[in-house]
């Protein structure tokens, strides 16, 4: 972690150590030490458990179709927590922190989950308070769009960036914003909610957090899958009307018609919105992420019309280096921040 990016967590030290590929400090070892990270989704829950020095030593996803109670997340993660424990051959008493990324509004400093997506459903969970009860260890959660930005911060795209925007593009759209090498939350946890912006072309109708927002139902998975399914019939596409978003984004590199008015589409709109946003913050790099996100038509059409535009010159817009790893990878880092500071303070006592 670069001495310009500070943990995650509210009134957490700065690294002095400028380490960039490790973690950061050690774990003090008493015996082995791991932290986990786990990555929620309205479809796949997704785990990591790592070493005090954050190499990866094991794995584990299950799915959350279906799910929406939050104590059923919690026993998920628990069950995978000791799936991975006993990968490793180490008993409970090894894992020192974990973090939890969710999609959704989150009050950090209480550790509550404030909203998430429709997907979930959730509304003032004290989510980190379960995570400690049922794992007896630290622990910390935040929006996954910011745990990416953290990751790309930390190793990615984004590594000793001070100033960046990550747009993370799945089945919903957010953003995390980092100013002076520090995550950016806004007042009430919602800075980033780009997904409610307002742009030319969306729907010019009132969303409450949670709900799809009127940008994110013009670029985000769902709301592209639902555009493709609106525009679809016989006459104008040979494809089914089933398609993904990126399975339409495929198809338009391919030619298909329709496929490529939707692409043009989004692109246009995802265009705008950071135009919008780099107007504001005057940040010299956007990562894309995401599973949409990640797709390279939705890249190269965004550029082209920055190019033909010619918003922002020196602003750069890449694709994440981290992949759909980076929510993971957020996780891990802001549970070995916690970890730390945990037995930095239990030390000083």
């Amino acid at each position: 972690m670069t001495n310009s990016f500070p943990p995650a967590v509210s009134g957490a030290s700065r690294n002095p150590s400028g380490n960039h590929t490790g973690a950061g400090q050690a774990l003090p070892e008493s015996g082995p030490s791991y932290v986990a990270g786990a990555d929620i989704g309205g479809t796949n829950l997704r785990l990591a458990l790592a070493d005090a020095h954050g190499a990866i030593a094991a794995r584990w996803s299950a799915s959350t179709t279906g799910i929406r109670n939050a104590e059923s997340v919690v026993e998920l993660i628990s069950e995978g927590v000791q799936a991975m424990l006993d990968q490793v051959s180490v008993p409970a008493e090894s894992l020192k922190a974990i973090a939890a990324g969710v999609p959704g509004a989150t009050n950090v400093d209480d550790g509550i989950v404030v909203a998430t997506s429709y997907l979930m459903g959730w509304r003032n969970v004290p989510f980190r308070a379960l995570l400690e009860e049922a794992l007896h260890v630290p622990a910390a959660v935040d929006n996954d769009v910011n745990l990416a930005a953290l990751a790309e911060g930390w190793l990615g795209a984004a590594k000793d960036v001070s100033d960046f925007v990550f747009v993370g593009i799945g089945t919903g759209v957010g953003a995390g914003i980092v100013l002076n090498g520090q995550l950016f939350r806004g007042a009430n946890w919602n800075a980033g909610e780009i997904g409610y912006m307002l742009v030319p072309g969306t729907l010019e109708t009132k969303r409450e957090i949670g709900q799809p927002g009127s940008l994110e139902e013009k670029i985000g998975g769902e709301g592209i899958r639902a555009q493709w399914r609106a525009l679809w019939n016989e006459n104008a596409t040979r494809l089914p009307s089933s398609l993904l978003a990126t399975e339409v984004f495929d198809h338009a590199l391919q030619g298909d018609a329709l496929a490529q008015t939707i692409l043009t589409q989004a692109s246009r709109k995802l265009f705008y919105a950071i135009c919008n946003v780099g107007s504001v913050l005057n940040c010299p790099l956007f990562v894309l992420g995401g599973g949409v996100g990640l797709h390279p038509a939705l890249l190269r059409e965004v550029k082209r019309l920055m190019a033909e535009w010619q918003m922002h010159p020196s602003v750069q817009i890449t694709q994440s280096a981290l992949g759909p790893d980076a929510q993971l990878f957020g996780a891990l880092r802001l549970a070995l921040d916690i970890a730390q500071l945990h037995a930095t303070g239990v030390a000083g006592q």
